[in-house]
């Protein structure tokens, strides 16, 4: 059975706040709640059942999207057509970077963002991010390109800030020659 989400809108101030860490292990309301989370997410992915329940397709989404203000993360990435890879990240940190920076070439979007908003969002190429998984076991991710971008979104989200504030009011778009395009 599948149970559409709601998320909270960015008007709600709890997409302003900075989140507490979350306590581990995880509750069960937590796991379940996240397995909603993922199945929601991976179905938003999938045309059919995009159309069947009508979804917008969404790749991640942060407990503060779902009115807790605590640090978790889920990311559902399609690596190859109909594969997916799960990623749940508790309590997550960007523990180092690339130098290069890139940006999505149509932009970003967000569940919690039912608007367009124009204009490219300067993300770092290459991630390693450290937290727990759902049993406290201590994870360590390096991530590339549109995964890198992910994480970095959804982490943005545990510390309150929405993707709109980091395009750039004074230039909102990069040539190819300023800054690679994904």
């Amino acid at each position: 059975m599948f149970e559409k989400l709601n998320f909270r809108d960015e008007k709600d101030k709890i997409l302003r706040k900075i989140s507490v860490d979350a306590k581990l292990p995880l509750s069960e309301d937590y796991k379940k709640l996240i397995d909603k989370m993922i199945k929601h997410l991976k179905y938003s992915q999938i045309e059919k059942y995009e159309k069947k329940y009508n979804l917008r397709p969404g790749m991640g989404l942060a407990f503060p999207q779902m009115g807790i203000n605590e640090r978790i993360i889920v990311i559902v990435h399609e690596y190859e057509d109909g594969k997916f890879n799960n990623y749940v990240l508790v309590n997550p940190k960007i523990v180092s970077n690339s130098s290069e920076m890139i940006c999505a070439e149509a932009g970003e979007g967000c569940l919690s963002v039912n608007r367009d908003v124009e204009g490219h969002v300067p993300r770092y190429a290459r991630v390693t991010v450290e937290g727990y998984d759902i049993y406290g076991n201590k994870v360590k991710i390096r991530a590339r390109e549109e995964l890198s971008i992910a994480f970095q979104h959804e982490i943005d989200h545990l510390d309150g800030i929405l993707f709109y504030d980091r395009i750039n009011p004074k230039k909102k778009f990069y040539t190819e020659d300023e800054m690679r395009q994904i």
